[in-house]
């Protein structure tokens, strides 16, 4: 039998969640789904909370992943919004939890450079990356979906690594130490 796991990623929100998943066959990619859950209809906070709960339940219940690959969230200037958007990520993280699956949590500067080589990179850069990696026919409007997908990859990309080992210099430093993923 093939050596077979499947990754959810998470890009938590309060207004958008995105979520990706793929499958990983014998060390390579699959790619099942890529989807966001629009939550800017609700005006409770609670409410918004409650479903996305429930929705990482229903994908957890859907697909059984094996892990789960949640983006961190990044410090901006507006402490209300880094409240609610980690009240975001802990519901998805407890949904999670409650069905006993390991979750790895990455700074979104670190899927970027797992993704892109560029830990800047602009949201439009990983989705480019991941549809040529993926070879995703199109991309969704918005780009939330695209990043929890970038997680779910950035997590097969840093399997058996230790998170934040790697410090890359450059396109050279990246490309030698990543050989097995450059296509000659």
């Amino acid at each position: 039998m093939a050596n077979e796991r499947i990754i959810l990623g998470i890009d938590p929100g309060t207004t958008i969640m995105g979520f990706g998943l793929i499958k990983i066959v014998n060390k390579k990619m699959q790619f099942l789904q890529l989807n966001e859950l629009q939550l800017s209809k609700y005006d409770n906070h609670y409410q918004k909370l409650k479903i996305i709960f429930e929705r990482t339940i229903e994908l957890i219940d859907t697909h059984h992943p094996d892990e789960i690959a949640i983006e961190a969230p990044f410090f901006g200037k507006n402490v209300q919004s880094m409240l609610k958007l980690g009240r975001a990520q802990g519901v998805a993280m407890a949904a999670g939890l409650s069905r006993d699956i390991p979750i790895t949590e990455y700074e979104p500067k670190k899927i970027k450079m797992a993704i892109t080589g560029n830990g800047n990179a602009s949201k439009e850069q990983v989705a480019k990356m991941l549809q040529q990696l993926l070879g995703l026919k199109e991309l969704p409007k918005n780009l939330d979906s695209t990043d929890g997908l970038a997680a779910a990859v950035c997590h097969f990309f840093n399997s058996g690594k230790v998170v934040g080992e790697k410090n890359y210099t450059g396109w050279d430093a990246f490309v030698k130490n990543n050989e097995d993923r450059v296509k000659k």
